[in-house]
């Protein structure tokens, strides 16, 4: 399979209504935006459990120009969340305005300390397996090589929760071409 998209996870639990509507602004400058999946609302996983719920959305964007995975992570994706004032420390589970993990970059399969593609969270997360999945249900994800479609037996997706309203203003603000009627 030829694989031109690159799919991006994007959560907040700080405002993230506003948060995640400008991370997908700044990061207009740098892709187009394909598509969006609904807007999970999801429980804070580890750490402390009394922070707000999270945002999460999977989007699928076609690179404006010519970057490698980890140009793309360290040169684009870190400087958005940093400009949003994203703060990382040795608790990965603490509140924030903006994450943004590449899922899928292409084809690409890398593997090293920097850098996991395929993202394992896309197994390991009910909410990313759900975005990509309503955006690709019939992709093929390494390493489970079957298509998502043939692993949702495997997951809770229909005990997730979509926030429509937001879902709807996404797609109405960056998929005018492509518009859904309403929630």
């Amino acid at each position: 399979m030829d694989n031109k998209f690159v799919y991006i996870g994007v959560g907040s639990n700080i405002e993230p209504e506003n948060n995640i509507l400008t991370a997908l602004k700044i990061l207009q400058n740098y892709v187009i935006i394909a598509d969006i999946s609904p807007v999970f609302i999801t429980s804070p996983i580890g750490g402390n459990q009394k922070q707000p719920d999270f945002m999460n959305c999977v989007i699928k964007t076609e690179l404006k120009e010519t970057f490698a995975p980890l140009e793309f992570k360290f040169n684009i994706l870190r400087p958005i969340e940093i400009h949003l004032k994203r703060i990382r420390t040795e608790d990965k589970y603490m509140p924030r305005t903006i994450d943004l993990d590449i899922l899928l970059f292409k084809d690409e399969i890398i593997e090293n300390s920097n850098i996991k593609i395929p993202d394992p969270d896309i197994f390991n997360r009910d909410f990313l397996f759900a975005g990509l999945l309503y955006l690709e249900p019939n992709i093929t994800v390494y390493p489970q090589n079957k298509s998502l479609i043939s692993l949702v037996p495997n997951y809770q997706i229909d005990k997730l929760t979509i926030n429509f309203k937001f879902t709807e203003k996404l797609w109405k603000e960056f998929l005018i071409n492509e518009y859904r009627p309403s929630c």
